[in-house]
């Protein structure tokens, strides 16, 4: 909102100058003394066009350069002697817009063409007249002094730009060095503490089962639970802890994971089709958590013996399909846990859509579609 009120008084303002300047280059023409010609109402219209020109000075700086500059020429040549004031502006907005050289050149070539068009004017100035008169119309200070201002101007926004981004970096170097240290004050708390119960519950199964005594139902679920949470906390600390100096997991890496899959006795399979191309990391890091977290649940909860992975390169998107064997059926039902929940967030926040659930010839299917940009 405050942005386009800014640009509504940035026009407001260019339109005042434009009308300012044509209003008084106007006036000066009107009452300077020259001989009456029948031209002399083009060089009026030279006058006003050279000034309302300047209304488009920042969005287009060289055109209205050039035309600032065709006008003066014109009306000098025409026998109006009025100084290009609507040039300056325009050499100003022009080396602020950051064309130093063309503006340079185009001054360079204004300087030779006004004594040019004063000696063409139907005055029939003399040569050294002629000069002075051309000279008076641009001084060669006047020209220096608009070019520094512009370039003052455009300094001083550069700087206040590299401001702002030293600023931003900041900020976001303090976020990770408190994000690091939230990491700290997790691992040395949560992780002991959970670590504690888990030992707990374990020794206490343990215990039973050695005394033969049936193990009760909650201590179980103590257990299960403190597994449970001990590995989502290390997940979790892992992203905060990415400090980015650690290359990410992405689709590379899958062959380790199927690997690792196989050596506790899964007979994992990876397909990979269609022609792979770069894919942004953020699909490229969802990708590998997808299939990470689906063999991970595959070899906790499934009791499947075969798992297939399938990756598919689309011109627009990458799917992922993983597939178990195991014991679920279409009659399961079961409540999402933390990781599909998880998988599910990250494919959402892409802009992808993802669909866990159990096969009809049994078994669980984890199929994900990530949108990449592409069109070819």
């Amino acid at each position: 909102m405050s942005t386009g009120r800014s640009g509504v008084r940035a026009r407001v303002g260019d339109w005042a100058i434009a009308v300012s300047v044509a209003a008084t280059t106007l006036v000066a023409g009107l009452s300077s003394n020259h001989s009456a010609t029948d031209l002399d109402p083009l060089g009026y219209v030279l006058l006003a066009v050279s000034g309302l020109a300047l209304a488009a000075r920042r969005r287009a700086p060289i055109p209205v350069l050039a035309v600032t500059g065709l006008c003066a020429v014109g009306y000098q040549a025409v026998g109006l002697d009025v100084p290009a004031l609507a040039y300056l502006f325009a050499v100003y907005s022009a080396v602020r817009a950051g064309h130093r050289v063309i503006t340079v050149a185009a001054s360079v070539i204004m300087l030779a063409a006004l004594p040019l068009a004063a000696l063409a004017s139907p005055n029939d100035l003399p040569t050294g007249e002629a000069f002075a008169q051309a000279r008076g119309a641009l001084e060669l200070a006047w020209l220096i002094a608009a070019g520094a201002a512009g370039e003052a101007l455009r300094q001083a926004e550069r700087r206040a730009d590299e401001a702002e981004r030293t600023q931003e970096e900041t900020a976001r170097r303090r976020a990770n060095e408190e994000r690091l240290h939230i990491a700290r004050e997790l691992h040395d708390s949560l992780t002991h503490q959970i670590s504690i119960i888990k030992v707990q519950a374990e020794v206490a199964v343990h215990l039973a089962d050695k005394r033969g005594e049936q193990v009760p139902e909650a201590l179980l679920a103590i257990r299960e639970a403190g597994r449970e949470a001990t590995r989502e906390l290390r997940a979790t600390l892992e992203a905060l802890r990415d400090d980015g100096k650690t290359p990410p997991h992405g689709l590379d890496h899958v062959p380790e994971l199927v690997e690792r899959a196989r050596a506790t006795g899964l007979d994992a399979t990876l397909t990979i089709e269609g022609q792979r191309h770069d894919v942004p990391a953020a699909v490229d890091r969802t990708a590998y958590r997808i299939i990470q977290e689906s063999l991970t649940n595959i070899a906790r909860h499934a009791a499947a013996a075969t798992a297939s992975i399938r990756i598919d390169y689309r011109p627009d998107a990458l799917a992922i399909q993983v597939d178990d064997d195991g014991k679920a059926t279409p009659a399961t039902t079961s409540t999402p846990g933390v990781g599909l929940l998880g998988m599910r967030e990250r494919v959402t926040a892409l802009g992808g859509r993802l669909r866990a659930e159990p096969r009809g010839e049994g078994g669980f299917t984890v199929h994900a579609e990530l949108p990449v940009g592409r069109t070819s």
